[in-house]
Formats: structure tokens, sequence, C-alpha cells
């Protein structure tokens, strides 16, 4: 991507309106129309051949004012993916192993990913500092964020985006229980790639990224790149395959974007009163936050350190494989991370690793997330504000 990038996403070319989320934001996405469900045809017919692909760059060629002929060019030389569909389909349910916090944790935090982490920060110490006074969002955040995705630019993925957002676009697995949505998103992601290309005039085979178009250190997605990503090295471009600082500050400014609130802790520890406890009730809005301290105290559950808190918090489960599940108390700066990916599991381990790395640079042990578990016993008074 060295030689590509010196030209591609210039500041003020392309425009966006949709979250880089795999969840519910994501009916925020540009929606192209509401074709055909996609079946498997791919392997027998060229994009450039299937109806359901040219009536959308039809459609596509009158909403963006485009020249059709281009954009049926680029559907000429995009490729169905076997692989993606096989990996955006859910597992069987009928797998009987649990999800475990642990070996979900040791897969992001492990000593390479936090060496890596504490040299991307020592050469970068500067521009961490000035996106943390600019958009309030902690060095280890981004961080965090970076290592989980990409390994501070290790593997960014190898596959051509205009391949797997087209696969996706028109091909997507129809045994995933929301299908529809999803495919209609990637059409929209296909869209906002191709407006993108077209406007700096950069080849659509070239840019490289995830099975799921994702691309650049921070791993946006097209519609995230035209809205949040920004020029924070004053190059005149946004480069965030080569340019940390521009990763590092889109990073943030998404975060920002996205509801991070300065100065406010990620999380609490839970304390439990299971005189009172109501787990139904706390775990029904699922990571959304939506009870006071108050009323988490009612429900039974006590935010230690947080019995003044500010906004809203959830109750967060992380299942430990047959284990007990244990828990802990999430903000909007936790909510906040799952933005970014809608798993309580994700957003605890960039929590985590942006904590490793910044104890391993500091030479201290690491402020860590400690998830609690239920006690056996229910002795009210151990559930008291700390």
């Amino acid at each position: 991507m060295k030689r590509l990038l010196p030209s591609l996403f210039l500041i003020g070319l392309v425009t966006g309106c949709a979250t880089h989320l795999p969840a519910d934001a994501q009916n925020s996405a540009p929606r192209a129309p509401k074709n055909t469900p996609a079946k498997s045809t791919a392997a027998s017919a060229p994009y450039a051949q299937r109806a359901d692909a040219q009536l959308w760059a039809r459609e596509m060629a009158a909403r963006q004012h485009l020249d059709l002929a281009w954009i049926q060019a680029q559907l000429a030389q995009a490729r169905f993916l076997p692989q993606v569909p096989r990996l955006m389909t859910p597992a069987p349910k009928t797998s009987t192993t649990a999800r475990d916090w642990g070996d979900y944790r040791r897969r992001f935090i492990d000593p390479v990913r936090i060496n890596a982490g504490v040299r991307f920060w020592d050469q970068n110490a500067d521009t961490l500092a000035r996106a943390e006074a600019m958009f309030g969002v902690p060095a280890e955040m981004v961080v965090g964020i970076i290592g989980v995705e990409t390994i501070y630019g290790r593997n960014m993925g190898n596959l051509r985006v205009l391949d797997s957002l087209a696969t996706l676009a028109f091909d997507f697995p129809q045994a995933h229980p929301r299908a529809a949505e999803r495919q209609r998103y990637f059409q929209g992601e296909l869209e906002q790639f191709l407006v993108m290309m077209y406007n700096v005039g950069t080849p659509t085979t070239e840019p490289r990224g995830s099975y799921a178009g994702a691309m650049g250190l921070g791993q946006f997605m097209p519609t995230s790149w035209a809205q949040w990503a920004v020029d924070f090295d004053r190059d005149g471009r946004i480069d965030l395959f080569n340019s940390a600082a521009d990763a590092i500050g889109s990073v943030a400014n998404y975060f920002k974007a996205h509801g991070w609130v300065s100065g406010q802790p990620v999380w609490y520890p839970a304390l439990f009163n299971t005189d009172r406890l109501n787990l139904p009730t706390l775990l029904a809005p699922d990571i959304r936050p939506s009870f006071t301290a108050a009323q988490m105290v009612e429900l039974g559950v006590v935010p230690q350190g947080g019995l003044d808190h500010d906004g809203p918090l959830a109750l967060i489960e992380l299942k430990n494989g047959e284990a007990a599940p244990s828990y802990l108390v999430g903000t909007q700066n936790f909510y906040t991370i799952t933005r970014y990916n809608w798993s309580s599991y994700y957003a605890t381990a960039v929590y985590d690793l942006g904590q490793e790395v910044k104890a391993a640079r500091q030479n201290r042990a690491p402020e860590v997330a400690q998830p609690a578990t239920i006690p056996d016993l229910a002795p009210a008074t151990t559930a008291t504000a700390p």
C-alpha cells in the first residue's frame, strides 16, 4: 500500500454517514436498494453478468450521479471470495463449548502485543498526547484499539477490499439471522468505497483489508473512513494505512463522536447483594447503559466507587466457560468502546491491552478490569458502598 496511499482519500473529497460498527448502529449506513437476497450464484456468474448486481449499479449511478459504465467496470473486476461468506456465517448452535473470557483475553493480550504496543507508544508518544488533549481520549484506549485490531499494523488484512465488499453485498450468507439487514449494510459500504475511489482516481483493486472490508491500522470501514477519519499528521491527506498519526487521531475522533466522556472511568467493580439481586432485569439491556447507580443498588449490584456516578450504567456479564460468569459495571465509556465492535469481551480486552501496555512502559502492575463472580452466600451487609 506504500505506492497507493500518497494519493488516496484526500481530505474533503468524500462524505459519509455510517458507523464502523457491526451492530445496530449500522442501520444508519447509506442503504442500497433492497435487492433479492443473495443466492449462491457467484461461482457460476461473475458480478458483471448478475442481474442483481447490475440493478444495484444502475441505482447507485443515479443516487451518486456517477458514470454507470465506470461502476459496471468495477463490478466486472470484483471476484467472489468463497471464504468470506463462511467467515460471516454464525457457528452452529449445537456446539457445547461455552464462551470463556479467559480464553478470549489470551487471544489479544500476550507478550507479542504488549511489546509491540510499548514500541508503538514510544514511537508515537507526542501524537498520542496531542490526540488525548484534543479529543479527551486517553492514549491507552487508542493503543488498545490499534493493538487488538491489527497488532499495530502487522495484520491489516490482505484481501482486496473490492472483492470482500462485493461478495458481502451480493452473496451475504442467508444462514445469518439478520442476512437481509447485513446485506444492505455491505451494499452501503461497497457504494461508499466506490465513491471514494472514483473521487480520487485510485484503482478499486488496490486497497487491501479484512474479509469484511475494513482497512488500515484501525480497521475502518469505508463509511467510517469517510465520516470520522482525520488528517492528524497535517500533510493534506488521510492515510490510515501508513500514517500512525492519522490512525491515532481517527480512532480518538471516532471515540469522541460516539460518546466518550473525558475523565470518566470505563468500569467499576461490582459488589453483589444477593438478597435483592435481579439479574434478568439488569442484563436485559445487554451492554447498553440503562440504570442509574441508585437503580443498580435497588436491583442488587453496587458499583464500587461509583455510587455518585453521573450517567447511566450497565451490568456487564463475561462468561467463563463451564465456570460461573463474572461481572463488572460498565459506564458510557465502556459502551463507546463497543461502538467499534458490539461485544463486552472485545471492549474489556481493548481496555486491558491498553492498561497492560501503559503499565509495561512504566514498569508497574497494570490496572486491568476485575470482573467479579456472584458469591454463593448472600450476606446483604457485604454489599455496601466502599
